[in-house]
């Protein structure tokens, strides 16, 4: 059965996210912080990423607020977290406050699973985020999906775009607000056509991704396949130097939510948190090396300097490599 998120919250106390679909774990979390900011807009929150929950957060979250406003406090990776965290978490979804909505997001892996148990057993509000795998879910998300922008798609159209676009949810749900917008409501297998082309272009995206995760064998394949579809090389070097300057940008920003760097960077919450993650293995010495080859090569492809297919596979091999440079990497 496919995935769903409530449309709507009547602020409960303790919320679970239980899943690893990012697209669903972002909408879960970001449904119950809308829900709190319309009830008061001066809500507190305190969004932290895996692995950055403290005893002071626990200490703040079981201590009534000394302002009497609403808090929300969302803890991410809950599955990683130490067991003396995770205890804390335990003891609380027993006696919730009045004031705090505490969102626990979990992957679903085993560890820390007794977790995920207690906030059930505590009648907390479970928003499913599990991953789609199957190709007859991912039709049915993109249906809904265009239903719930008030628009209409035939059964042709959604097996086209899901073929077109590929597995990602982020990208399909993208996709889906694009075309409802410029077709008007109505989604057919005409549009989707239309949409191929750039679609395709698109997959420079891809090729950064996974350079920037260090997957050099993925980023060459999936280099070839974009060069192979008629992709011009300067689109694919443009999402790389554009990756890598995200990612920068993220791992030079000052402290605070993801709430607020996405504010703060203009960017959506869900690009800045991917960058969060990729920037832990990056040292900013290896960052800039990147940079300088993803620019030398950018100019290189737009002047005809090089081969495209060659400079564009040795940008990628440089890429990996700079990331492999852990000297001072983020933890």
């Amino acid at each position: 059965m496919l995935p769903s998120v409530a449309s709507t919250f009547a602020l409960p106390r303790l919320v679970l996210v239980t899943g690893d679909e990012e697209l669903l774990v972002s909408r879960g979390v970001r449904e119950v912080v809308d829900a709190a900011r319309a009830h008061d807009p001066q809500v507190e929150i305190v969004d932290r990423a895996p692995g950055e929950l403290t005893d002071s957060d626990v200490v703040d979250l079981t201590s009534p607020s000394m302002f009497g406003g609403l808090r929300v406090v969302v803890v991410r990776g809950a599955q990683e977290l130490a067991e003396d965290l995770r205890d804390a978490l335990l003891a609380y979804s027993v006696r919730p406050l009045d004031d705090v909505v505490l969102v626990v997001v979990h992957s679903g892996a085993v560890r820390n699973r007794k977790l995920v148990d207690a906030m059930k057993a505590a009648k907390a509000t479970v928003v499913t985020a599990a991953r789609i795998t199957r190709t007859r879910d991912r039709h049915d998300f993109v249906a809904t999906e265009v239903r719930r922008l008030g628009g209409q798609i035939s059964p042709g159209a959604v097996k086209a775009l899901v073929e077109a676009v590929g597995g990602d949810l982020r990208e399909l749900a993208s996709t889906c607000v694009q075309m409802v917008t410029d077709s008007g409501g109505v989604v057919n297998e005409t549009l989707v056509a239309q949409y191929r082309r750039g679609l395709a272009e698109a997959t420079g995206f891809a090729v950064a991704d996974a350079a920037i995760a260090g997957e050099l064998a993925q980023a060459l394949t999936v280099l070839r396949q974009t060069l192979g579809n008629g992709v011009p090389p300067v689109l694919v070097a443009s999402a790389v130097t554009t990756g890598l300057r995200d990612l920068a940008r993220v791992a030079s920003a000052s402290g605070g939510s993801t709430w607020e760097l996405a504010r703060s960077l203009g960017m959506p919450d869900w690009k800045v948190e991917r960058s969060q993650r990729a920037a832990r293995a990056w040292s900013d010495d290896g960052l800039a090396r990147a940079m300088r080859a993803a620019s030398a090569a950018d100019s290189a492809v737009k002047g005809g300097a090089v081969d495209p297919a060659y400079g564009l596979e040795r940008l990628i091999t440089e890429v990996v490599s700079a990331r492999g440079d852990t000297a001072g990497a983020r933890r």
